[in-house]
């Protein structure tokens, strides 16, 4: 069962498509948007990502960084990203295999991946929102601005 708004999200450190270790913790205190995807270079994985890709200036700036995760290696991870323009931190969670989607309760365990999951993690690491969807469905996007425009105004105040 996938990790619930109000808990504390679980840390983690994870190779960058660049093979540097980014975890959870270091991004305080900006929020994060975490978002899972079962695998590179499959359609709807790299339409979604295009979609996070079009709209960086919105969904990442000095309180949010965007993080996408999946159970490929930071090499086909590298790949991916310079194949698709992304210029935010694809981690890889290839070994201990899905340890960290497992961690946050969306690993499949019969496809061996991530299911489709997007978790928005304050800059004190408690989720406050999450999107989960099918692995051959793809999130809807304008409910990322949704979550940050609520977030930013949770913090505002």
């Amino acid at each position: 069962m996938a990790i619930e708004i109000g808990e504390k999200a679980p840390e983690f450190g994870l190779r960058d498509q660049h093979n540097v270790v980014i975890g959870l913790a270091e991004q305080r205190p900006k929020a994060v948007l975490l978002v899972f995807f079962p695998l590179a270079f499959t359609g709807v994985c790299a339409g979604e990502l295009a979609l996070i890709q079009a709209d960086l200036d919105l969904l990442q700036n000095d309180r949010i960084q965007v993080l996408g995760v999946s159970v490929d290696s930071p090499y086909t991870q590298r790949v991916f990203a310079d194949r698709d323009g992304m210029k935010f931190p694809l981690l890889s969670d290839f070994w201990p295999h899905g340890a960290v989607a497992q961690q946050y309760g969306i690993f499949d365990d019969n496809a061996g991946v991530a299911n489709r999951a997007s978790f928005l993690i304050d800059g004190e690491g408690i989720v406050r929102w999450r999107i989960l969807s099918d692995i051959g469905h793809a999130r809807d996007h304008e409910q990322y601005h949704l979550a940050i425009t609520e977030l930013a105004a949770r913090t505002a105040g």
